[in-house]
């Protein structure tokens, strides 16, 4: 199916979703998670009205902003090694995986200008999974109010792979519980309105429990183009 056609079906879905829970489907953003497929395939994105565009690697990234530059907002979904941050840095706006400080050094230190971070949770506590414990969020956040480059503006999860609706819930419940503590603080450097959680596989479930970004490769660009 063309990216338009998928494109159409998740929107429908994103409407019923925020239905249920009486929400407006403007407050969520669809990124177009374009880490498996062409640039061709990203381009047919941008043409058929997405946004932003989302790459887990620095070398993906750089490969298509090559040949299609600036004109969509960049997200950096995946885990960013330190030593990369210098590739990517004047070409994201989103950075998805903050969990630790000496990244955070690194991405304030290279920074021209303001980069929105995400700072990615292990709401799980899958081993397999990177990210801070719940409970290291709220200073880990205090904490990046001395980088000027940085603002906070969320915090990220990746859900596990399961058909277990309930225990995916509550994962997702749990980062929105945290984020909203993190809002309640009222911290410059963190207005923290950001939930980026949910992909192919859950992304309705995520925007039923306040997924704000929702991250979708496969259902909407596939896995090869």
């Amino acid at each position: 199916m063309t990216v338009k056609a998928n494109l159409e079906m998740i929107k429908q879905q994103i409407n019923e979703a925020c239905q249920k829970v009486n929400r407006k489907p403007e407050e969520v953003s669809i990124i177009a998670v374009t880490k498996y497929v062409s640039t061709e395939r990203a381009k047919e994105a941008l043409e058929a009205g997405i946004v932003n565009l989302g790459e887990n690697r620095d070398e993906g990234l750089l490969e298509k902003w090559k040949v299609i530059g600036d004109k969509p907002v960049w997200h950096f979904i995946g885990t960013l090694q330190t030593r990369k941050v210098k590739n990517i840095i004047d070409k994201v706006k989103y950075i998805h995986s903050l969990d630790r400080i000496s990244l955070a050094e690194e991405i304030d230190k290279r920074a021209n200008g303001l980069i929105h971070c995400l700072v990615q949770v292990n709401v799980s506590g899958e081993e397999s999974k990177h990210g801070l414990a719940p409970e290291e969020v709220i200073a880990f956040v205090e904490s990046l109010r001395q980088f000027k480059h940085i603002s906070v503006a969320g915090l990220m999860t990746m859900a596990p792979l399961t058909n277990d609706e309930n225990f995916l819930r509550s994962c997702f419940s749990k980062l929105r519980t945290l984020r909203n503590q993190l809002q309640e603080f009222q911290w410059e450097h963190a207005p923290c309105t950001e939930l980026s959680m949910g992909m192919s596989n859950d992304y309705k479930l995520a925007i039923e429990e306040g997924a704000t970004m929702v991250r979708i490769g496969t259902a909407l660009v596939g896995e090869d183009g």
